[in-house]
């Protein structure tokens, strides 16, 4: 197994230990404390924006692969035709038929790994909700407390890009508080200007004479 595949067979086995840690019982309060820790993470920001670039490699890996399992098959029809119809048998047929095991295999590889990741994707998505539901519950019930801290980052958590487009409002704000100081700083600059040219610009005193 060439790196490559063997990175694909190891991100593979994590998004699997991922899957059961996302699945496996846990007290609700545990539970809601580690999903607002992930949505509010910048660690796993970046990694999950990382894991996107990945998965493109991964993506064009497994339509190679697939691609390469077709041109096996077509290779070994070809072969059996130029062999008059008999079976093609002895080491030739084992050679092909060990490029086409890995093949089949890489392409199973690859397959999985981005499947599986759509699957982490919308779990995630699916839990988040039920956890806000629960909140919702208990705090129907009165055994939660209605709108507290946990409430508010649990119903922020999963909102694709929230803290980006907050931080990106705050900077637009300041730039906007910026350019209104600098235009009436401008305005200021320039009514002082008029008025000093005002000032000292010379009067024609001299009388005109009648013609």
């Amino acid at each position: 197994m060439t790196l490559y595949y063997s990175l694909v067979f190891v991100l593979l086995v994590a998004e699997m230990a991922l899957f059961m840690l996302l699945i496996v019982p846990l007290p609700f309060t545990i539970r809601r404390r580690m999903f607002t820790f992930i949505s509010e993470s910048p660690l796993v920001a970046k990694l999950q924006y990382g894991m996107k670039i990945t998965f493109i490699f991964i993506l064009i890996l497994f339509i190679d692969s697939v691609n390469r399992v077709y041109r096996v098959q077509v290779e070994l029809a070809e072969t059996n035709k130029n062999a008059g119809g008999t079976v093609v048998m002895g080491h030739e047929r084992m050679e092909v038929q060990a490029r086409k095991f890995y093949s089949q295999r890489n392409m199973y590889l690859c397959g999985f790994t981005l499947f599986l990741s759509l699957i982490l994707n919308r779990t995630y998505t699916m839990i988040l909700d039920v956890l806000r539901l629960e909140e919702k519950v208990k705090a129907y019930e009165g055994s939660g407390k209605v709108g507290g801290e946990q409430t508010k980052k649990l119903e922020k958590a999963g909102q694709a890009g929230a803290n980006e487009i907050g931080e990106l409002k705050k900077q637009l704000a300041n730039k906007t508080r910026d350019f209104d100081a600098l235009k009436k700083q401008s305005q200021g600059l320039s009514a002082e200007y008029n008025r000093l040219g005002d000032e000292k610009s010379p009067v024609d005193t001299t009388p005109k004479k009648d013609r």
